[in-house]
């Protein structure tokens, strides 16, 4: 039978995500076939699945680390906010359509159905299935009709594993807490509990294990340590960025203005692993770096929206100066459609504004529709004649005079646009830094040798450090009796 554990948190951001892809290659190194899952999902960085389709990146990190192809059944319910207010709805892959908070709640009973037949489908043939859950079931508000916590976790009789950060501060209190407002069918469905991201002496912490065991009864089933390989990871929400700090005196600074609705700003992880390459997130209220060589405009959920939030925090004046000093710009799926003279939707398929001016940085135009582009590509640059392997996901088709330059070719075709000086291009490729050339080539032309690491190699690597960190610090009998 399939051995099925799920991790779930005392909060969000406690890491949960790293410890389910940590778990599921200690599983694989063990020779299991182990799978991961996670309900629901709320993430604007999402991926491409090998079977088509979008999941949660994170699940797609955990597939790597399970060294199984990525499936839409892994992440039945991926919810990719808009504003503050709604989400887009994606279903095993698919656009379902749009839901506010209230609209959300009480469409999830009807989306139970769905998650049980891709469990079903994920479980089949697995030794064991690690599951994700999303935020805390101590959020008792929203427990009626749950998909993501204790209403998967009772419906599939799957057992419990509770995850708190002690960095954070409050572990113990939330840990207990979460013990004396669950209710008693969800508090049995807790077998012990994880304490995650321990800075210094381990034993320090017998005395809280002691008091959390007293209130509780829970067993600890470890203290995991502060992993610093989970920094060559993916990072899957848009939370991690409130904690980037820019660097200083490197050779190149990239500077990234953080957008209210940025999607997929992992694209930019290979850059900041090089080692003369200073990535600055910008947040709102603060103005693009003078000194920056480079700004990437990242992806967006809400183009339109995040194009009228770009010019209030003043960025459009920034990239005038930016531009006029010599520097360069890239813009990546939405960033792309932010870059070109009008960006139009006709139909209100993002809502709100029908057509906002672009930033005149390329001559195109683009115009949304409701067919969303979403597939895994082989791609071909143009600009440095090397070798491109990313994906798509985006509404709209971009026109215009610099298409004819266009920097990139994806599965035969042109994409993408470039300024007659080549100082800025955009392009509907994510992943376009993960190519070791290109990276390599890029920085060339900023007089920079880099490129020579290979980044995949890396985050593999990574996966097995922390696979190996937590086979030494977990309770061996619970591990045990999870990889059987």
């Amino acid at each position: 039978m399939t051995r099925k554990i799920m991790l779930q948190g005392t909060g969000s951001d406690v890491g949960k995500s790293v410890l389910v892809a940590g778990l599921c290659r200690l599983a694989s190194n063990h020779g299991l076939s182990v799978k991961p899952f996670k309900p629901q999902n709320m993430s604007n960085n999402a991926a491409v699945a090998d079977d088509g389709g979008e999941i949660g990146r994170a699940q797609w990190l955990q597939a790597l680390a399970a060294r199984v192809p990525s499936s839409v059944h892994m992440n039945p319910v991926l919810l990719k906010p808009q504003s503050d207010m709604g989400s887009q709805v994606v279903v095993q892959g698919r656009v379902a359509g749009q839901a506010k908070g209230r609209e959300y709640q009480a469409l999830k009973p009807s989306l139970l159905g769905s998650v049980m037949e891709s469990f079903e489908q994920v479980s089949a043939g697995a030794d064991l299935v690690i599951v994700e859950g999303a935020g805390s079931p101590a959020e008792i508000n929203l427990r009626a009709g749950d998909i993501a916590n204790m209403g998967f976790a009772t419906r599939a009789d799957v057992p419990v594993v509770l995850v708190g950060d002690i960095d954070r501060g409050g572990v113990i209190a939330s840990l207990v807490g979460t013990h004396a407002i669950l209710p008693g069918d969800d508090r049995r469905m807790v077998t012990g509990y994880l304490i995650n991201k321990f800075r210094g002496d381990v034993t320090l912490f017998d005395d809280g294990i002691a008091s959390v065991r007293q209130f509780t009864g829970w067993p600890c089933f470890g203290v995991v340590p502060w992993l610093k390989s989970a920094g060559r990871l993916p990072a899957e929400d848009s939370v991690v960025l409130e904690r980037l700090t820019r660097g200083g005196g490197k050779a190149l600074k990239v500077a990234v203005p953080v957008l209210s609705r940025i999607a997929n700003f992992d694209d930019l992880d290979p850059l900041a692993a090089e080692p003369d390459v200073d990535i600055v997130f910008v947040r709102p209220g603060t103005p693009l770096p003078d000194d920056s060589g480079l700004i990437v405009i990242p992806g967006s959920k809400s183009t339109i929206a995040d194009l009228d939030d770009f010019r209030r925090q003043g960025w459009d004046r920034d990239l005038d100066r930016h531009m006029r000093r010599g520097g360069r710009v890239v813009g990546i799926c939405g960033g792309y459609q932010m870059l070109g003279s009008r960006v139009a939707d006709p139909l209100g398929i993002e809502g709100g504004k029908r057509e906002i001016e672009g930033l005149g940085l390329l001559s195109v135009e683009t115009e949304m529709a409701p067919e969303k582009t979403v597939r895994n590509s082989r791609a071909w640059s143009r600009e440095y004649d090397v070798a491109l392997e990313g994906y798509e996901i985006h509404l709209g088709k971009t026109t215009g005079a610099d298409c004819s330059r266009a920097p990139v070719e994806i599965d035969g075709r042109p994409d993408g646009a470039m300024s007659a000086d080549g100082r800025v291009m955009g392009t509907y490729l994510h992943g376009l830094f993960g190519s070791d050339a290109y990276r390599s080539a890029l920085l060339k032309s900023f007089g920079i040798e880099g490129g020579g690491g290979n980044y995949r190699r890396s985050v593999d690597a990574a996966l097995d450090e922390i696979a190996l960190e937590l086979e030494t610090v977990l309770d061996r009998a619970w591990l045990g009796t999870l990889l059987g």
